[in-house]
């Protein structure tokens, strides 16, 4: 429950970055690549403005890719090291990871070495006991076994300990690993590892998984034993990669398109398990709900058929019951479901996932509703001052906490430090950041206070003395107060595109179609409506909202359906807003719709507002000094020199001027992205406020005005 000093919000507290529309730009593109204009917007949006970089985005079978023995300098040697392995019948152990990019990479190696003639075993980390990656524990056991080539997946590249401790006992090591590489590499035989290689290589994002998809098909083609490997190898690239959040450009973005076709046909008893337990093979049948809602543990609905699936399907459905057991199962559990070829096998690993995930999910439930509340009762009030959430208590499953930091970061838009206590003396923790805040560095910046620690931009593990917990808090808000501006502190929402109720439609959503598959890197769409009108909505599921909107245009009423994840905090939604929204299918029994899954929601403009960050909205006319006529004026310091700002009249809109220190004055108006930067009016320049040097400046002015009024 809500603190009583802090009521319950209408709407999301959100910054909405709308992109800067290029229409003429969109033309031209759309002219010389075949597709319309709000695609080649949306590719621009993307970063894509070339014709040969929208072709290959567009086509990416078109793509001419380098061997990757060309690319990875160990390859040839990693091929060689294990054809020799096969030859010998040497002993080979996998050591993989317990979550889902690692646990598919395994099972990857697992089949593809088995089907080869290779004598290979695999051994997992404990998450509650070893914690990630390779340890000496393990290299131990290896060698008492007779292993004599250790493979590592999805880990490996920070473990130099262990794998020194290998070579001296003799064993050969391949690390194979996509994290980022320290500034010591282990002393392995061979390292694959695609931040080795040139950042423009196509290659560049596979995740863990891809790393043993790129090894297990060279050793097969090497071995000339490829015919029948490619398509069980394919699925379970596929499931890794979009459950691993790994970039869907480049190869992944390739291989995943080819992958999702294939999926639903696959002949992996555990991919046609996983699929029947989470009801993927329906389309006929299916509420707009399903999603997510099946992706919780829900009820699956019957069984009819799919041709293809999508990122989402992987992502909210196959992924977290795979990823449900790497938390608070036992990761053989998955391994067997992926490696085995009895399907009453399967179908029995397949229902442990399901089980396991629906605990996961009400453990994340109850961890979340106690984090809440924690942080309402202690923390929310000095959120402002802290911009950075520090929750730790007793009794958490660390195998959860994860999930429920990205969470409370979605709902309070500061980065957010979760942990529990390992035991008396110890906590171990997740974070989770914000685009503005560096997770890594922010570790780095507390390395003398913590045990252990690692994890990249947007997130990372860690555990410290609980005697140093006063100290880390005060710490991590020093850090945070270096990088965040009070405007961060609120949930980014990229908008692609304006749209009308009336244009989203089938052909719409068949264009989009184009950018497929979405997901790291290649988002879905989004489009945000103005003056939209909630004519029904009802809490349905776990706390979702949905809803019914309409929009009139020119006389005429257009309706659409719509869904709202987890927005039971916003219930009722006020009569009248914008919405920002994906498109989605609904099929339902034979009816094929298009519906809204709502992202954002505000009130509409009802003041002069600034087009890309209208979470900050300026002062309505009423602010001024109605007595005097005087403007609302205020000075402010950015990036250590001093501005003035103040809200004037002119004609009949009012308008927010900013002087610099050198008498340059920028002007904007109602709902417009130009404008004016100058000395004098008459020998002013147009400028795109838009842009982040001018977007930011705009942001300390409305911060400053805004302590001046107490109706802003």
């Amino acid at each position: 429950m809500l603190n009583q000093a802090f009521p319950k919000p209408t709407t999301p507290n959100q910054r909405w970055e709308i992109y800067p529309q290029q229409p003429e730009f969109a033309q031209n593109l759309a002219n010389v690549t075949n597709v319309s204009p709000i695609i080649s917007q949306l590719l621009i949006n993307r970063g894509i403005t070339t014709l040969e970089a929208a072709e290959a985005f567009l086509n990416p079978e078109s793509l001419v890719l380098p061997s990757p023995l060309e690319e990875f300098p160990d390859l040839a040697a990693s091929v060689e090291l294990l054809q020799q392995a096969i030859a010998t019948k040497a002993k080979i152990a996998i050591c993989g990871d317990y979550d889902a990019d690692g646990m598919t990479s395994t099972a990857l190696l697992l089949r593809s070495l088995r089907s080869l003639g290779a004598q290979v075993n695999y051994a997992i980390p404990s998450r509650m006991h070893d914690g990630y990656g390779i340890n000496n524990r393990i290299v131990e056991e290896f060698h008492s076994e007779g292993v004599e080539l250790i493979l590592t997946v999805d880990n490996g590249i920070s473990a130099y300990e262990p794998i020194a401790r290998a070579r001296e006992l003799g064993l050969n090591v391949i690390v194979t690993d996509h994290h980022d590489i320290p500034l010591k590499l282990p002393p392995a035989n061979a390292i694959l590892n695609p931040k080795l290689i040139a950042a423009s290589s196509p290659y560049r994002s596979v995740a863990g998984v891809g790393v043993a998809y790129i090894l297990a098909v060279s050793l097969a083609q090497q071995l000339g034993e490829i015919k029948g490997l490619v398509q069980p190898m394919l699925a379970l690239f596929t499931l890794g990669t979009i459950a691993d959040l790994a970039p869907l450009t480049g190869v992944n973005r390739r291989w995943v398109k080819r992958g999702l076709k294939h999926l639903p046909k696959s002949d992996l008893p555990g991919i046609k398990a996983l699929i029947e337990v989470a009801g993927l093979q329906t389309r006929e049948g299916e509420k707009m709900q399903g999603s997510r809602e099946q992706g919780a543990g829900g009820k699956s609905p019957s069984p009819s058929s799919a041709k293809t699936l999508k990122p989402e399907d992987i992502g909210f459905r196959l992924g977290p019951r795979i990823n449900a057991i790497g938390r608070i199962g036992d990761p053989q559990t998955v391994i067997e479901l992926l490696t085995t070829d009895d399907m009453a096998i399967a179908l029995e690993r397949a229902m442990q996932c399901e089980l396991t995930n629906t605990s996961r999910q009400q453990m994340c439930e109850e961890i979340e509703q106690e984090a809440i509340a924690y942080v309402e009762e202690e923390f929310v009030s000095s959120l402002p001052k802290d911009r950075v959430l520090v929750v730790v208590q007793p009794n958490w499953h660390h195998g959860v906490i994860g999930i429920v930091a990205s969470r409370l970061v979605e709902r309070y838009g500061v980065p957010v430090f979760i942990g529990t206590y390992e035991d008396a003396g110890h906590i171990r923790g997740s974070a989770r950041g914000i685009p503005e805040f560096n997770v890594f560095d922010a570790l780095q910046y507390c390395h003398d206070l913590l045990d252990k620690f690692g994890g990249h931009k947007a997130a990372g593990g860690f555990s410290f003395p609980a005697a140093n917990l006063e100290i880390l808090r005060s710490r991590l808000c020093e850090f945070a107060n270096q990088c965040l501006e009070l405007q961060h502190l609120k949930p980014l929402l990229k908008i692609d595109a304006q749209a009308d109720l009336n244009q989203l439609n089938q052909q719409l959503y068949q264009q989009i179609n184009a950018l497929h598959p979405c997901g790291m890197e290649n988002p879905d769409p989004l489009f945000w409506t103005s003056n939209v009108h909630v004519i029904e909505q009802k809490i349905v599921g776990k706390g979702h909202i949905k809803l019914t909107l309409s929009q009139t245009i020119l006389d005429q009423q257009y309706k659409i359906k719509a869904i709202a994840w987890r927005w039971r905090d916003y219930f009722p939604l006020p009569p009248l807003v914008d919405i920002a929204y994906k498109l989605r299918e609904n099929h339902f029994n034979g009816n094929t719709t298009i519906e809204l899954e709502l992202l954002g929601v505000r009130l509409p403009h009802q003041h002069l507002s600034h087009q890309t960050s209208n979470s900050q909205q300026l002062p309505p006319t009423h602010v001024f000094n109605q007595s005097s006529g005087s403007p609302l004026k205020a000075n402010f310091e950015y990036k250590q020199r001093n501005y003035t700002c103040g809200i004037y009249q002119n004609d009949v809109l009012p308008e927010l001027r900013i002087k610099n220190p050198e008498g340059k004055v920028l002007v904007m108006q109602p709902g417009q992205t130009i404008g004016l930067l100058g000395k004098n009016r008459q020998d002013s320049q147009e400028i795109d406020i838009s842009q982040p040097k001018y977007d930011n400046i705009i942001q300390a002015a409305l911060q400053a005005l805004s302590a001046l009024s107490p109706e802003f």
